[in-house]
């Protein structure tokens, strides 16, 4: 198994809380704790974007949210716009749920198309804005992954993302990380759904994840504490 130390560990969760019934108060004891463990983010719904933003400026710990969660079926002036929001109220990354139809379908320009334009919005800020594209490995057949990553590629998005969580085919897998990190070398990759522990933590960075969204971010740290 992976040896990998608590600062470097932290460093690549983001610390995630995405319950509908989340509170104001929930948001801002989320951030305290990312701060306090030195997570890389939080990962929450764009209704706390700014209230996190604000959490968090000048501690070094990232405000991400979500687009288009979990369905992704918006239009792409939808997509546009939303992102657009969430980065003018504070978003450092957006993690975006992919249109999986187009997937599934194989419509190559409908979602290149897309991607491209969301990424006209992130790059047009300074500092760019990173964007994650979230195509739900779990309800894919490995063709179809492998069509996902190479429209990503195509389209230069900064990570493809496994999972919402949310799907019921299930959420992040070893054998998933380690395709989309073979097919898509030039995007990073954000395993989540289903991370609940050190050693599945671990597995997904050793397959090749650069990034861990979890909302079992503080016992994994403490499981590592504990060793």
């Amino acid at each position: 198994m992976l040896r990998i130390d608590q600062k470097t560990l932290a460093a690549a969760i983001e610390h995630t809380l995405l319950l509908p019934t989340a509170t104001g108060d929930q948001i801002e004891r989320h951030c305290e704790q990312a701060i306090e463990y030195g997570f890389h983010g939080v990962c929450i719904n764009s209704r706390w974007i700014d209230l996190a933003a604000d959490k968090l400026q000048g501690t070094g710990v990232k405000a991400v949210t979500v687009v288009d969660f979990p369905l992704g079926a918006s239009s792409t002036e939808v997509k546009v716009a939303n992102v657009r929001q969430a980065i003018f109220e504070g978003a450092d990354e957006v993690d975006m749920v992919a249109d999986l139809a187009a997937i599934v379908e194989g419509d190559s320009k409908y979602i290149l198309a897309q991607l491209r334009s969301v990424m006209r919005v992130c790059r047009a800020m300074r500092p760019s804005v990173i964007l994650k594209v979230i195509i739900e490995t779990a309800a894919l057949t490995n063709e179809q992954k492998r069509f996902a990553c190479r429209v990503a590629q195509m389209a230069g998005v900064d990570f493809i993302k496994t999972s919402t969580g949310l799907h019921p085919a299930g959420g992040a897998t070893v054998e998933d990380v380690a395709l989309l990190k073979s097919e898509a070398p030039n995007c990073k990759i954000k395993a989540s759904g289903g991370i609940s522990t050190l050693e599945k933590a671990l597995a997904m960075l050793e397959a090749g994840a650069d990034r861990i969204g979890t909302s079992s971010a503080v016992q994994i740290m403490q499981e590592l504490a504990g060793r």
